[in-house]
């Protein structure tokens, strides 16, 4: 006897559990390189990941690819985490990615992170142990190249903003061989003095393996043990190392350290009038830190919970968005045409045109008179026209006998 056939649903359905039941799909790290990427409207992200021998669908959904420092554009060579699963609507197999990276920085994003997650648990990173920075520093120790355009940026910008304000510059080496130990040797040195008030540990941009140096544990511990408050200015903006987070302030350039560490006369009263804008900053940052927790808690719960056929829906949804929208519009183009008609109609039911074609109405001390009942001989009574009043006295009262007007 013939088994009984599958309907498509069923064995798309069967395939995908079969997929999903497996261990090492659930949690997979994948590297290849993009191809036909597009950023959709919805803020998700579909492309293929390809080798020399084969390709996969992929898609990155908005909740995810939020946290990427970088756009990820055709030809770029990725390493991706996330699972592989089915989409039921067109039966086919897909990588659903939770985070991507620039391939050939793997171990080093790896390193920093495992380093990171360390350190913030023993409190290095705490916002408790921070310290405020004096209000007017009268000298500041820069560790940083003697060379570069750092220390002349922050020599320029202190002084500028506070003349007599000091600089001693603690020539180190900022990349390389011998950078972790000149960088400590600075902190160290800095902190046997009495008369530092600030220090600011500061390079110019540069790539991750050119940075490194401020991700190594002994600079951050340095920077931790150090009992003059410290300022990181590393890289530019977007750059963000170990040090960032252990030291006291950060700042986004060289520049800006010098601009944080000497306020002129005019920040200082910029701060004092802005004291609630400064804590709805503290609050955003709160946010993001709780959201790359919450974002953690995410991943568990799409990869284990019935919240995967949402996934598999929000596909679907991107494909009739387009036809929902032509619905709406046509939609207010019909209601238009509906206004226009009840606009045109109370237009022809309005008081003031009844009045031009000849008509009036009775008023009797601010009363509209509908019935010769409400009229008594000799009131004085207000006849109202299309271009004025007529002010008029009741001589008679003529009543319809039948009732009717």
């Amino acid at each position: 006897m013939s088994k009984q056939p599958f309907t498509v649903s069923t064995l798309t359905t069967y395939i995908k559990d079969i997929i999903e039941s497996d261990v090492e799909l659930c949690n997979v790290t994948v590297t290849g390189e993009i191809s036909n990427f597009k950023y959709h409207s919805s803020g998700h992200m579909y492309f293929t990941l390809k080798d020399e021998d084969a390709k996969i669908k992929c898609v990155m959904f908005k909740g995810y690819n939020l946290f990427l420092k970088f756009l990820p554009e055709d030809g770029m060579k990725v390493i991706i985490s996330g699972y592989i699963s089915v989409y039921e609507r067109d039966g086919q197999y897909q990588l659903y990615c939770c985070s991507m990276q620039k391939d050939g920085l793997g171990s080093l994003y790896e390193a920093f992170e495992k380093l990171k997650q360390k350190l913030e648990k023993e409190g290095l990173f705490d916002e408790e142990r921070k310290r405020q920075l004096p209000l007017l520093p009268e000298k500041i120790g820069v560790i940083t190249s003697p060379t570069g355009a750092v220390i002349r940026d922050i020599i320029n910008v202190s002084s500028r903003r506070y003349s007599n304000v000091k600089i001693l510059l603690y020539p180190a080496k900022v990349q390389g061989e011998g950078a972790k130990e000149s960088i400590v040797a600075g902190l160290e040195y800095f902190n046997s003095r009495d008369d530092i008030d600030v220090i600011i540990v500061a390079r110019g941009g540069g790539s991750i393996e050119e940075l490194w140096a401020f991700n190594e544990e002994e600079v951050a511990r340095a920077i931790y043990k150090s009992n003059i408050p410290v300022i990181s200015a590393v890289g530019h903006e977007t750059d963000f190392t170990i040090s960032d987070f252990v030291s006291d302030i950060r700042a986004s350039t060289p520049s800006h350290a010098a601009e944080i560490a000497v306020p002129s006369y005019n920040d200082i009263k910029y701060k004092i009038k802005n004291i609630e804008n400064r804590l709805i900053s503290n609050i955003e940052d709160n946010i993001t830190r709780k959201r790359y927790i919450i974002n953690d808690f995410m991943r568990i719960i799409n990869s284990k919970s019935p919240a995967n056929i949402i996934v598999q829906n929000q596909q679907y949804i991107d494909s009739i968005q387009y036809k929902l929208i032509n619905c709406v519009n046509n939609k207010i183009i019909f209601n238009k045409n509906r206004i226009e008609i009840a606009v045109n109609k109370i237009d022809a039911l309005n008081p003031a045109k009844i009045l031009l074609r000849g008509y009036g109405y009775v008023e009797n001390k601010g009363e509209i008179i509908k019935s010769v009942k409400q009229l008594s001989i000799d009131d004085k009574i207000n006849l109202h026209l299309s271009d004025g009043n007529v002010k008029c006295r009741v001589e008679d009262i003529l009543e319809d006998k039948n009732g009717t007007r």
